[in-house]
């Protein structure tokens, strides 16, 4: 669902988390490329299409359980179209499939909420100017169920497939919409992204 752009007052950005302490390198580098892509792109908000991009483009884990060479040149045919097809009738509006949720110990919606920033992540140049609040309602929660798929499995560090699992569970977020139009199943999708769970758990 799409709304208009709110007029919301600038608040202090009073509070930060440590998400950047919580992502794995590579998928630091995902968000500092998805930053890039909408700052590029004059998009207003980092949204769920951008990280998807910048995921399938960066991790090659990513890139193994979406489908492979064919499957992912579709999806990459179809992303670089963005800025000049589908993706101008998002432009002037949120990305919103629902609420933004609170994440145990991590307290990101909160952060975003109140203009929170990502803290840095070593290493990695972008992460640290990544404002939650420059992000999409629906990306700020992926980003929550990432942290939290890493948490759960003992992991202190989310990484990229993680990040896909949730973009994947959206059913109403734009990164659902670009994997179906680029041919993708989402269900065989999300028992693709359970196995290799399994795999990265077991080992």
């Amino acid at each position: 669902m799409q709304s208009p752009v709110p007029r919301v007052p600038q608040q202090p950005a009073a509070t930060r988390t440590e998400i950047g302490t919580r992502l794995t390198v590579e998928l630091a580098s995902v968000v500092a490329g998805a930053r890039r892509r909408a700052l590029r792109d004059g998009d207003r908000q980092i949204d769920t299409a951008h990280l998807l991009h910048s995921l399938i483009e960066s991790d090659p884990d990513v890139r193994t359980v979406v489908g492979g060479g064919p499957q992912i040149a579709r999806v990459l045919g179809y992303l670089v179209q963005r800025s000049i097809g589908y993706g101008l009738r998002w432009q002037g509006s949120v990305e919103d499939s629902g609420t933004v949720p609170v994440l145990r110990g991590t307290d990101v919606g909160a952060a975003a909420a109140a203009g929170a920033e990502m803290s840095p992540v070593p290493g990695v140049p972008g992460v640290s100017g990544a404002d939650l609040s420059g992000w999409s309602p629906s990306a700020v929660t992926a980003m929550e169920g990432a942290l939290e798929r890493a948490e759960l499995r003992g992991d202190e560090r989310a990484g990229g497939v993680d990040l896909l699992a949730c973009l994947a569970a959206d059913r109403e977020c734009r990164a659902v919409e670009v994997l179906e139009r680029g041919g993708v199943d989402t269900a065989l999708l999300a028992g693709r992204i359970s196995e290799a769970s399994r795999h990265v758990s077991q080992g």
